[in-house]
């Protein structure tokens, strides 16, 4: 590997600016790209009826945005706590088979017995 290859690897390259002529034309590329997309899906009329939404009840839109994040972290929080303390104890193998042997033979199995059958002749 070249010392420039290297170079570029360990820094990276420098990041395009919208601006710049040599990235301009990828960049209207990728935004008309990204416009098709959005018409297609009609992802933007989606996004247009919700920043309505917001512009006409701020204070509503910020406690239903906020309420969201905050219950799902109280709910991830929940779910940790819940799944810390149910925490197994640690047995290996040996002891989970001796367990079962114990528990298998905990009780007596009585044999099966079959009815005598006479025999006629």
């Amino acid at each position: 590997m070249n010392t420039k290859g290297f170079r570029r690897m360990l820094f990276g390259e420098k990041m395009p600016d919208k601006n710049d002529p040599q990235y301009k034309e990828r960049y209207e590329r990728d935004v008309n790209a990204g416009r098709k997309f959005a018409q297609a899906t009609r992802l933007d009329k989606l996004a247009a009826k919700i920043q309505g939404f917001a512009n006409r009840n701020k204070i509503l839109f910020l406690v239903m945005v906020f309420g969201f994040v905050i219950g799902t972290f109280t709910f991830n929080i929940y779910r940790l706590t819940k799944a810390y303390r149910h925490g197994q104890e640690i047995r290996s193998a040996t002891e989970m088979q001796d367990s079962l042997l114990k528990e298998r033979h905990k009780e007596p199995v009585a044999p099966i017995v079959e009815p005598t059958q006479t025999r006629q002749q």
